[in-house]
């Protein structure tokens, strides 16, 4: 509990107010070699030099990859470009991750409840609430596309963190018109954290990995694979049965990445 505590007082001061205390630390103990470092290359240039320290690099990797951004956004990609789809769509996933990714290959088209007015090669924007029902559904049921993605933003849904409506039952509107979005026998790409279901508001839900099997199902989805990321192991494939999907209900915070196929009727 102490833990989890100390978890949520980090984030809520790094997130929102700007200030990280394990960034502060690493900074002011980077203080003696920017000072060294300083003195040692003055001895050698004689031209102008300003003050701009880097104090908390050298303490960093060349890179991280133990978010499970990093993951989920390089595991879709890769798997959207393998099964070379006729038209992918996007709800709410980064921008500058997997949205770039995806861009750097192929064409993709982003529904976000935000305006988006930048204009970026291979990327089209449009603004759109997925808890309401939208107008790119056809009249026929067919479908919009055969590919569809909402990493890491169903979580937010009717939490009115991006401007949203608030809406305690935004998820499950979400979920059903993102497959009517779906074409039959595409697929669908959902990530989102997974645990003991609980709202921490107005971050995000973490949902009972079961309510999200339920919910998909009453759509016509049918799930095929998921992957379970975490910052220690990173992606790890887990079994689909009720008491492996037990067992995941019972952690306290996982990110679950879910891949499913439209029913086809």
């Amino acid at each position: 509990m102490i833990k989890d505590s100390l978890i949520k007082l980090h984030w809520i001061l790094s997130s929102q107010f700007s200030l990280n205390p394990l960034i502060f630390l690493r900074s002011f103990k980077g203080l003696p070699f920017y000072f060294r470092d300083w003195a040692a290359f003055r001895k050698g240039y004689s031209g102008t030099m300003r003050f701009k320290p880097c104090l908390n690099d050298r303490y960093e990797e060349g890179g991280s990859t133990s978010s499970e951004y990093f993951w989920q956004d390089l595991i879709v990609a890769r798997a959207i470009n393998a099964a070379k789809p006729v038209k992918h769509v996007d709800i709410g996933s980064r921008v500058d991750g997997f949205v770039a990714h995806v861009a750097s290959f192929r064409e993709i088209e982003v529904f976000d409840v935000r305006l988006n007015s930048t204009v970026l090669p291979g990327v089209v924007f449009c603004q759109a609430d997925l808890m309401k029902p939208t107008s790119f559904l056809t009249t026929d049921e067919v479908g919009y596309c055969d590919s569809l993605s909402c990493l890491h933003a169903i979580e937010h849904f009717g939490l009115g963190r991006y401007g949203d409506s608030v809406n305690p039952q935004g998820y499950q509107s979400g979920i059903a018109n993102m497959a009517k979005l779906l074409q039959s026998g595409g697929t669908f790409y959902l990530s989102t954290p997974i645990g003991q279901e609980r709202v921490e508001f107005n971050a995000n839900w973490v949902f009972d990995p079961r309510s999200i099997v339920h919910l998909t199902k009453a759509a016509g989805l049918t799930l095929q694979k998921l992957i379970i990321i975490t910052p220690t192991k990173g992606p790890q494939e887990s079994a689909i049965d009720t008491e492996s999907l037990t067992v995941l209900a019972l952690q306290h915070y996982q990110l679950g990445l879910f891949i499913f196929t439209k029913n086809k009727f």
